[in-house]
């Protein structure tokens, strides 16, 4: 029996065909506009040049296609139709070279005017006091530390998966020395590790238990109103959680740790699907403020008695939040004087213990309705001018979908560094730094931002740091291998 009565009939076959190459070229030109975005760190590197190749390669075959005059004798659509088609793939592809290869060249232009152009260094110092970034490449890390375009790193597991601790903190020292030599002030060096949940530097250093498991011992952990006192054993086990987790850090050369977190327990009704990346419910401490205020007190003094800066986060508190502020813009409508009661006063009763307190990517409402804390100056003005803090203000990750997507991360660069904070951390897409301070340093030339907070800033950073435990460390380290650094 011929086949030929279960094909279908050749129009519809070349309208399924034209059908999937317009949504192949919709798809294409998605990509190229995005690929320089977080979300498509993993495909940059390749993303890039498969694009251009696959743009290029499609316009020879419809150059070809035309010569051989394909489109005017394949039967079955009409020829306007079919040279309609061919006319809009060959500007959809051409469209796809532009924007890829016009992204790849600004991204580059970025990069070069940090890295190597000169005449900007006074405008680059004194912007890179406010950024901290991770790293892939060691010395491109020790060029932006010489120079002073950065004031700190961020570890994650790339950075120490697979290596010798001796070797990573061999690294870091050598880093500090150059900065050293170079008349700037030590880097920061900051890591997540909480404990439980998120402990990014475990491995190598040893896991610990999150804060909130020191409770079970005292039968708070489920209480929903926990007494407003706890034993002095549980306070002294988080004391001792953070001298331990303060010496782990300390002997990779980590001097701020970007905990404890100080955000209440979410109500039970916030289920994991709404929140799949912050994940409160197994990262905060309790529902309690109290206990959430003592608690972490405790430990943030554990780390400082090994010279480790600690971080509360994530002010104004998520537990209210529905949103994951990785992927989305978030609202917190809650009343101030609500949050004073309660989300606040961990913050409040912790902040002189703290090196840092790290804003959250969420509209705090009652405080600034239309910017997130991140880069809202009324949310500064409020912690310096009402609260009084001292210590370092530091954005969240500026790669989060809740800054990133409405913003791009140079207008969330400028917003945070306008709005007085000291710190901005561009952590999980390291290479977004380039396009941040590129935009940084245009903006400062041009006149069109301020920073009347930069020798705050400075003297903050200067009062986290220690020199000196930096020279003997890296003395130590060069002693036990042999050689310097």
């Amino acid at each position: 029996m011929s086949n030929d009565r279960f094909r279908p009939p050749t129009r519809l076959r070349q309208g399924l065909s034209m059908l999937l190459r317009a949504l192949a070229l919709i798809v294409l030109l998605a990509l190229a506009c995005q690929i320089h975005t977080p979300n498509l760190l993993r495909l940059r590197h390749v993303g890039v040049p498969a694009l251009l190749l696959v743009a290029a390669t499609g316009l020879v075959w419809l150059g070809w296609r035309a010569r051989r005059q394909h489109v005017a004798v394949t039967p079955g659509a009409p020829m306007r139709l079919r040279q309609a088609e061919a006319l809009m793939l060959a500007l959809g592809l051409a469209a796809i070279m532009v924007i890829t290869g016009q992204q790849a060249w600004q991204w580059r232009q970025a990069r070069t005017l940090v890295l190597q152009a000169s005449g900007n260094e006074m405008a680059l110092a004194m912007l890179g006091r406010h950024f901290i970034v991770g790293y892939r490449d060691f010395e491109e890390a020790a060029q932006l530390a010489t120079r002073g375009a950065i004031a700190g790193i961020y570890l994650s597991q790339a950075n120490v998966t697979g290596r010798d601790p001796l070797h990573v903190r061999a690294e870091i020292m050598a880093l500090q020395l150059l900065r050293e030599r170079h008349g700037l002030p030590p880097l920061i060096v900051a890591a997540d590790q909480e404990g439980g949940h998120v402990q990014h530097m475990s491995p190598p250093l040893p896991s610990r238990p999150a804060l909130s498991t020191l409770l079970t011992a005292d039968g708070l952990l489920a209480a929903e109103d926990a007494p407003p006192r706890l034993a002095a054993e549980t306070l002294l086990a988080a004391y001792q959680q953070g001298q331990q987790q303060g010496a782990d850090l300390q002997a990779l050369g980590i001097n701020l740790n970007l905990g404890p977190v100080a955000d209440l327990r979410p109500e039970a009704g916030r289920t994991a699907t709404r929140d799949r990346h912050t994940r409160l419910d197994l990262r905060a401490i309790s529902h309690d403020p109290q206990t959430v205020a003592e608690l972490s007190g405790a430990y943030m003094r554990g780390l400082a008695s090994r010279q480790v800066g600690a971080t509360l986060k994530h002010f104004p508190g998520l537990a209210g939040v529905a949103g994951d502020t990785h992927l989305h813009s978030a609202r917190l409508d809650t009343p101030s004087a609500v949050l004073a009661e309660r989300d606040w006063l961990p913050f409040r009763q912790g902040m002189t213990a703290s090196g840092a307190i790290m804003l959250a990517h969420v509209v705090l409402g009652d405080v600034d309705a239309q910017q997130p804390a991140s880069l809202s100056p009324a949310v500064v003005r409020l912690l310096r001018q009402d609260w009084g803090y001292q210590g370092l203000l530091m954005t969240d990750d500026l790669n989060m979908g809740a800054v990133y997507r409405p913003y791009g991360i140079c207008a969330a660069a400028l917003r945070a560094l306008g709005a007085g904070v000291d710190l901005l951390l561009v952590s999980y897409d390291p290479e977004q730094f380039y396009p941040a301070m590129a935009c940084a340093l245009q903006a400062l030339q041009r006149g069109e931002l301020q920073l009347p907070h930069t020798a705050q800033t400075h003297q903050r950073l200067v009062r986290l740091l220690n020199p000196a435990p930096v020279r003997a460390m890296a003395q130590r380290v060069a002693a036990h291998q042999g050689d310097a650094p």
